[in-house]
C-alpha cells in the first residue's frame, strides 16, 4: 500500500503518544465553518478521493492544527463528557479487558522518510529497505493512527508490531485480536496472529510484507514482498485471505465485516469512518462480528422469530422483544446498499429510546 500523501494526525496521552512531525504533506483541511466538515484529501497510489466528513458526527472532540500559513498538519483527539454513557457501553472502562489491538509500528518505519517508499519510488537505494524502529508513535493515516487513537481512547490495550515479534505467546493472553494497518510483519509475527483463535483485521491490505527485525541496531528490513525483491512479488506471505483489494475504499460507506476461517475482515479502510460510527466500534466487541449482515438477513426471514429479534437488536445495541414489521423495508435497504448500517443503527436506537421496542 502506498500513500502519494500521507496524512498525518498528531495525538497525545499520557500512557501512548502518537506525535506528528512536519515529515507527512498533510492534505487536511478545514472550511471557514469548522463546525461544519472536515475535508480529507486521499490519494492512495495516484487514487485521489476527498472526503467531506461532518464534524457533528464525530464520536469524539477533533481539534485542528494549523501551521503559520494556515495549513492544517495535525488533529487531536479528545473524548467528549456528554458521550460518558457511550463511552462505557462501547469501551473498556468497566469491563475485562480481553481485547487486543496491535499497533503497526514497524509500518509507520516504513513509511517515515528514507524508508521503504522512498525506494520504492526511486529516491534512494536499498539502504532505505533498513530502517530505525521507532521510539515514539508519529502516526500516519497509513500507520491507522486514527483508529489506533479511537481504541486507546476507549481504553482498548495495545501492543506494537515489536512487542508481538519478541514474544509471540502474548497475544494468547487475550480472547480476541484487532490487527490494524499492519502491513509490515515479521513471519513470528504473522504466526502468532494467523493462529490466534480469534481476529478481527479492521483494515485491509495487513500482512502484506515480511520484514525482519535486528533489536541490536533497533531496524527492520524489508524482506520479501510489496515488489521485492521480485516486482512480481505481491504479498510477500502468500496469504491466502490477503485483502489488499479494499485499501482503496477509505469512505467506507458500506461496510461490512465478512468471515474468512477464524478472521473477521473489514471491507474498507476505515480510518476516517472510525470517528463517527458507533455501530463499527460496537461490533468490535460483538461474538462474531461478521454476523451483522446474516443476523439481519435471518431476521427479515423470520420477523417473528424471538431468536432472530434478539440477535438484530444485540447487535445494533438496541433494548427490547420485537421490531415493528415496517422496519424490514429499512433492513433491506442496507442490504441494497440504499442507507448504511449507520443509518439502520440510529434508527434502532431511536425506537429503542422511544420504548417502541418493546
Amino acid at each position: 500500500m502506498k500513500f502519494v500523501t500521507l496524512c498525518a494526525i498528531g495525538l497525545c496521552l499520557t500512557v501512548l503518544s502518537f506525535l506528528h512531525p512536519s515529515y507527512g504533506q498533510s492534505t487536511y483541511d478545514v472550511p471557514g465553518n469548522p463546525a461544519d466538515y472536515l475535508v480529507v484529501v486521499s490519494n492512495t497510489e495516484g487514487n485521489e478521493q476527498t472526503l467531506h466528513l461532518p464534524v457533528s458526527q464525530f464520536l469524539f472532540n477533533v481539534t485542528p492544527h494549523n501551521d503559520e500559513n494556515g495549513k492544517l498538519v495535525s488533529l487531536s483527539l479528545g473524548l467528549k463528557p456528554e458521550l460518558n454513557s457511550l463511552y462505557q457501553d462501547i469501551g473498556f472502562f468497566n469491563k475485562p479487558r480481553d481485547i487486543v489491538f496491535i499497533y503497526p509500528s514497524f509500518t509507520q518505519a516504513a513509511y517515515g522518510k528514507n524508508g521503504f517508499y522512498d525506494f520504492y519510488n526511486n529516491k534512494c537505494d536499498t539502504k532505505c529497505l533498513t530502517v530505525p524502529i521507532p521510539a515514539d508513535v508519529h502516526g500516519y493515516q497509513a500507520s491507522s493512527i486514527a483508529g489506533a487513537w479511537v481504541l486507546k481512547l476507549l481504553n482498548y490495550p495495545y501492543l506494537t508490531d515489536q512487542d508481538v515479534d519478541q514474544n509471540p505467546g502474548i497475544l494468547k493472553q487475550y480472547d480476541r485480536v484487532i490487527v490494524l494497518h499492519n502491513e509490515y510483519v515479521t513471519k513470528k509475527e504473522f504466526d502468532a496472529i494467523t493462529s490466534h483463535p480469534d481476529v478481527i483485521f479492521l483494515y485491509p491490505n495487513a500482512l502484506y510484507a515480511e520484514v525482519k527485525t535486528n533489536y541490536t541496531d533497533n531496524t527492520i528490513t524489508l524482506v520479501h514482498g510489496h515488489g521485492y525483491p521480485d516486482s512480481t512479488i505481491k504479498n510477500g506471505f502468500d496469504w491466502k485471505y490477503d485483502n489488499s483489494k479494499y485499501e482503496y475504499d477509505v469512505d467506507c460507506k458500506n461496510w461490512y465485516f465478512y468471515k474468512a476461517e477464524n478472521y473477521s475482515m473489514l471491507n474498507c479502510y476505515p480510518e476516517y469512518k472510525i470517528l463517527s460510527s458507533e455501530q463499527m466500534l460496537r461490533t468490535l466487541q460483538n461474538a462474531s462480528p461478521a454476523d451483522l449482515l446474516v443476523d439481519m438477513s435471518n431476521w427479515l426471514r423470520y420477523p417473528n422469530d424471538p431468536s432472530a429479534i434478539q440477535e438484530l437488536l444485540v447487535d445494533y445495541g438496541a433494548n427490547g422483544t420485537h421490531v415493528p414489521f415496517w422496519v424490514t423495508n429499512s433492513a433491506m435497504k442496507v442490504e441494497n446498499n440504499e442507507i448504511t448500517q449507520t443509518e439502520f443503527s440510529h434508527l434502532l436506537k431511536y425506537l429503542s429510546d422511544q420504548h417502541l421496542l418493546g
